[in-house]
């Protein structure tokens, strides 16, 4: 094996993304023959000895790629200091240790993606990529055009103005909950990037807010019929898609 860089070993090993596997390393938890490391420059080659948290790395695992159909009320991370659900607990009678592409926030639902491929992670979610996610959005009231024409320019919010977003209204009812509006629009959005709650806030700055959110797709992967709290592997033709 050729020298690779340390953090790209350890994504490779489905030890984490590359960006995880980087705060590994900063973190102190990794040592590579014995040594402590924190030079996010080091190489190394299959014959080193890489430990993470004293635990030897290996490479050579089978590859997983799972999508899960998140429900609302689980959070999108291995552990969870709170005790309350992760999205692991929902991915059962797996021998492999698999984790999240990206996030879902804990009161959004919808497709989510798990792997031990660190590699494929990291492609997923580097914004040179420019992954697009859709999601379908309730939302009180009912937006004017003017609204929709400020998400396809791009909104302002809190520091940042967000990337043109594809937006179209599918639907127009009775709100499904007790918010303070009775209208409720269903609007299905499209965006590429990934900021935190990055959907929501848009909606709130058009004065219309989420009252649900389930992301339905992840480029050309779509949830389909796949029921809520329920995991199915990708298919070769789906990894093929989601490998840019």
């Amino acid at each position: 094996m050729e020298q690779v860089r340390l953090q790209k070993y350890l994504a490779e090993a489905g030890i984490a993304s590359r960006r995880k596997s980087e705060e590994l390393i900063r973190d102190g938890r990794v040592t590579v023959n014995g040594v402590r490391i924190s030079d996010m420059g080091m190489k190394v080659t299959g014959n080193d000895l890489v430990s993470v948290d004293g635990k030897k790395v290996v490479l050579g695992k089978n590859k997983i790629y799972i999508m899960l159909n998140k429900p609302v009320g689980v959070v999108t991370t291995v552990k969870d200091q709170f005790g309350r659900p992760t999205v692991i607990d929902l991915v059962k009678n797996i021998d492999e240790r698999v984790y999240p592409v990206g996030r879902l926030d804990y009161d959004t639902s919808g497709l989510l993606i798990l792997t031990n491929d660190g590699e494929f992670t990291y492609r997923l979610t580097h914004p040179k990529h420019e992954m697009k996610k859709v999601y379908l959005a309730e939302v009180e009231g009912i937006p004017e055009q003017s609204d929709l024409e400020q998400f396809r320019n791009g909104i302002r919010i809190e520091d940042y103005t967000t990337s043109p977003a594809e937006i179209k209204i599918v639907g127009t009812g009775k709100a499904a909950s007790d918010k303070r509006q009775d209208i409720s629009s269903l609007l299905q959005i499209t965006i590429h990037e990934g900021k935190n709650r990055q959907v929501r806030k848009m909606c709130e700055a058009i004065k219309h807010p989420v009252i649900k959110l389930k992301r339905i797709a992840i480029g050309d992967v779509k949830l389909g019929d796949l029921e809520e709290g329920k995991w199915r592997y990708l298919s070769k033709e789906e990894i093929r898609w989601l490998n840019i």
